[in-house]
């Protein structure tokens, strides 16, 4: 999960969401009432799942670091694979637009001509 969360593409992606969900919550003042019961909701059963869960971690500490070292590999072969990955959410649609609006132009030119 720490090696997903470091992709450009995705740790942009959540700075895009958190950043439209603090705005959210700033600007509806209802909502932003309804969000932090929600926060505080899940911030408790984290916790207490936590608790419960430690001692299953533990015993399959073995087991889930093998797992991670294969998904890291799997993942480092993705990135290399698809390095739209390694690119901020705002570079895609930069280039995105630049792409779309270049192929308009071409087929603007191909009928006009």
């Amino acid at each position: 999960v720490k090696e997903v969360a470091k992709l450009s593409l995705v740790s942009s992606a959540c700075d895009v969401v958190s950043a439209a969900y603090a705005s959210t919550k700033e600007s509806h003042p209802y909502l932003r009432s309804v969000c932090d019961a929600a926060e505080k909701g899940v911030q408790s059963v984290s916790e207490a799942t936590a608790s419960c869960v430690q001692p299953v971690l533990a015993t399959l500490e073995p087991h889930v670091a093998a797992a991670s070292e294969y998904a890291s590999k799997g993942l480092e072969k993705l990135g290399e694979k698809l390095p739209l990955l390694q690119k901020p959410v705002e570079q895609i649609l930069s280039d995105t637009k630049e792409l779309v609006s270049s192929r308009v132009a071409d087929v603007r030119d191909t009928v006009s001509s």
